[in-house]
């Protein structure tokens, strides 16, 4: 199958993550907001993470226009009946995933692959909305997106083998990543073990064994990571992992999952981390650290 047009349903990190890396590798993206200002605001932002990697000669400005040309704003959901596949990258909420999915029967082809980036939830709940749950399969990205070269492929209990393989072509052959085949657990891989990892960190924090940027420098330089957990937390989203958390918590019933009660503290602040700003480290507006 070619994919030559890809729809993306949210506009937030992920998902401007995602539009920009699918534009990069001259794919047509149709991103969309529920309102003019969300779609304008991550419009931006794809155009202010295009002008950093501008200014350290990352790429020229003729391809800044060129990426920005293939990323066209929707708000209907009825444009999207043109893509070759739909990528939904909005937060981590089933009712309201279960309402796009079911939203998205109406107006794309039976052969659409409708895939999920969430971390968490059912893929087999999720295609339950819909008409065709075979079509439908989990294909979680992982933050930074243009920088990361892994994707999570999460098969639900109905995903077809056809769905699968295109989606596995289409993450290795289209987009270059290394896709991995995971069979549905709450958290997958990936977000299993980072928030379990955050977690423990938190739990170390609060215990006043070491401050935040020691914790991260133990990590960051003592085993290679490229940000310590309580920075890689700010950076997904403090209330995200905290849902995240909640969800593997509730999922398995073990306490190693409970949050932190700091996490909870931060979230209930409005210290989400980069997108606010503040989290357990302070950023300015281009989300570097201060």
């Amino acid at each position: 199958m070619l994919f030559k047009k890809i729809g993306v349903i949210g506009g937030g990190t992920m998902g401007q993550g995602i539009a920009e890396m699918l534009a990069a590798k001259g794919i047509d993206v149709l991103l969309v907001e529920k309102s003019t200002e969300k779609l304008n605001y991550s419009y931006n932002m794809i155009e202010t993470s295009l002008d950093k990697q501008l200014e350290k000669w990352g790429i020229t400005q003729a391809e800044k226009k060129l990426i920005l040309s293939r990323i066209h704003k929707v708000e209907h959901f009825a444009e999207l009946g043109t893509c070759d596949m739909i990528i939904e990258t909005i937060s981590e909420d089933l009712d309201a995933k279960k309402q796009i999915f079911s939203q998205l029967d109406q107006v794309c082809p039976n052969n659409i692959i409708l895939a999920s980036n969430t971390s968490t939830l059912s893929l087999t709940e999720l295609a339950s909305s819909t008409m065709y749950p075979e079509r439908v399969i989990g294909m979680h990205f992982i933050h930074p997106v243009g920088k990361v070269d892994l994707v999570e492929i999460i098969r639900g209990l109905k995903t077809s083998d056809l769905t699968f393989v295109e989606t596995k072509n289409f993450v290795e052959d289209v987009v270059s990543k290394k896709g991995i085949m995971i069979y549905e657990s709450p958290g997958f891989v990936s977000s299993r073990l980072i928030c379990l990892l955050i977690n423990e960190a938190l739990h170390i924090l609060q215990e006043g064994v070491a401050s935040a940027e020691d914790i991260d420098n133990a990590m960051r330089i003592g085993y290679q990571f490229q940000n310590g957990p309580l920075e890689m937390a700010d950076r997904f989203g403090l209330d995200s992992v905290l849902a995240a958390l909640e969800r593997m918590f509730r999922e398995f019933g073990e306490l190693k999952y409970r949050p932190s009660t700091i996490l909870k503290k931060m979230v209930r602040a409005g210290h989400l981390g980069v997108k606010t700003g503040e989290g357990f480290f302070k950023y300015d507006k281009d989300g570097d650290r201060i």
